[in-house]
């Protein structure tokens, strides 16, 4: 098959294989026949102080286990893979590292066993756009997630979010450009082509290229981002529903459930700082000069707080404590409102396994489920969306308000099922007050998957890793 390879076009450069039903005029042949470098330390030459600001995202590399803090998770994804494990991210140092240590990808001993697809690697190296561009989209999708662990070698990097094939980029120049078809796709959805957009949008499109909402379609499995009805919580959510996709059927209630990812995309663009275009790169990547006058995008992704001066000063006149206490407040407000919306949509869980017990049929349980659906898509965008409290504090407090009223009325009406089913007094949960109670309760055995992810471990990885050395032996 012949191969399409990136051009730039204005800042962007994006690929395509031949025979796709793409239309955009940046895909384009290259006269160029070489392929995407996945090497993050390939280009330190080139752009030595963005090298290293990016490897010292290594630096960020605390666990913290989110369900740990919050056993409450553990109900609400009962049944779904986020209930095993879900640690709060790391920087992109680790992102290769993170995918293959949690229990959500299990323990596959070959290319056809473990739980997830190979689209689970999507948002987690630049050999996934190096594999599409060489395999094209189906024969990167296609399969289980281990099929090419081999492959997927390098962390988040440069060639996630640049044409590192670019003339301009070898000289030092950003060449900003999409990874992946089906972000490009995204974007054309909602009128947005990559090609058109101004700097300061692509600037905050590469980001969107994982921090985002997205599924996986098709008979691969295929990413594709849910926008064909627009971007907000309501439309996305009438998507789902118009196409009846679910993520998962949830253990206990039997809801059918929607995980949202991360859209921190689709929040800032609703929020404050999307309106007033302010993008990704202004508070977590700022321009830094050095001693000698030069310039450069300081990479290590990191809390705004951290170089405050070449960041939100730019903006704000309050002090570093006048914007961290203000910050710190709103960040409280979605938090509370985060635990009473749990509260409600753990609760309307268990009542609908007990209604279920009592004799339940589906028509009696329909609009139920479909409040608790609803009530915990909204939660999880809220939640989901990594800092959320300061991207978009407003959009955060509305959803979740929302996702009250939809567990609200999934009660009410459990109430009101239960009684007639002969049932008065209160559905009693059981205890969930620890991460590992909430799991036990669920009927999970934690020893057994634990032991299976370390034997993963120590024996798959080690050949994935051989093998990558000695194929990127060859570049």
């Amino acid at each position: 098959m012949k191969k399409l390879h990136w051009i730039p076009t204005s800042a962007a450069a994006i690929f395509l294989l031949a025979g796709s039903m793409m239309s955009s005029a940046s895909f384009a042949a290259s006269e160029n026949n070489d392929l995407i470098d996945p090497r993050n330390d390939a280009y330190e030459q080139n752009h030595p102080d963005q090298y290293q600001s990016w490897k010292a995202t290594s630096e960020s590399d605390h666990i913290e286990d989110a369900l740990a803090e919050d056993p409450n998770m553990v109900i609400m994804w009962a049944g779904y893979g986020f209930a095993k494990d879900y640690n709060k991210a790391r920087g992109h140092f680790y992102a290769l590292d993170d995918v293959r240590q949690t229990l959500r990808t299990g323990a596959p001993q070959d290319d056809k066993s473990g739980p997830m697809p190979m689209a689970c690697w999507s948002c987690k190296s630049p050999d996934v756009g190096r594999v599409i561009d060489e395999r094209g989209e189906d024969g990167y999708f296609e399969g289980k997630w281990a099929r090419l662990g081999e492959e997927i070698a390098n962390p988040i990097g440069c060639a996630d979010c640049h044409d590192t094939r670019s003339e301009g980029f070898k000289k030092g120049e950003p060449a900003l450009a999409l990874a992946k078809p089906y972000v490009d796709r995204a974007f054309q959805a909602i009128n947005k082509p990559f090609e058109k957009q101004s700097r300061l949008d692509q600037q905050a499109s590469v980001c969107a290229q994982c921090h985002v909402e997205y599924y996986f379609t098709g008979p691969t499995k295929a990413v594709k981002f849910p926008w064909d009805m627009g971007t907000s919580v309501d439309e996305m959510e009438q998507y789902y529903d118009a196409l009846n996709f679910k993520d998962w059927t949830h253990k206990v209630s039997k809801a059918p459930m929607l995980k949202a990812q991360h859209p921190g995309y689709e929040t800032w663009r609703d929020g404050v700082h999307g309106k007033n275009k302010v993008v990704c790169v202004d508070c977590h990547m700022p321009k830094v000069t050095k001693e000698d006058g030069t310039v450069y995008t300081d990479h290590k992704v990191g809390n705004p707080f951290d170089r405050f001066e070449d960041t939100c000063a730019n903006c704000h006149t309050q002090s570093k404590e006048q914007m961290y206490e203000i910050v710190s407040s709103r960040k409280a407000q979605v938090l509370n409102m985060k635990l009473t919306a749990e509260k409600q949509i753990v609760a309307a869980h268990f009542e609908a396994g007990a209604a279920w017990d009592a004799g339940a049929t589906d028509a009696e349980m329909k609009d139920i489920l479909q409040d608790i659906r609803h009530a915990q898509w909204r939660w999880d965008y809220a939640i989901a969306s990594h800092g959320v409290h300061m991207h978009a504090p407003e959009v955060a407090l509305e959803v979740l308000g929302t996702a009250v009223d939809k567990a609200a009325d999934a009660r009410t009406k459990l109430v009101r099922l239960l009684a007639k089913k002969g049932i008065t007094d209160p559905v009693v949960l059981p205890d969930i007050s620890t991460k590992e109670a909430a799991q036990k309760a669920l009927g999970m055995d934690m020893e057994k998957m634990n032991a299976e992810k370390a034997h993963f471990l120590d024996t798959v990885v080690p050949e994935w890793d051989k093998a990558a050395k000695e194929r990127e032996s060859q570049y």
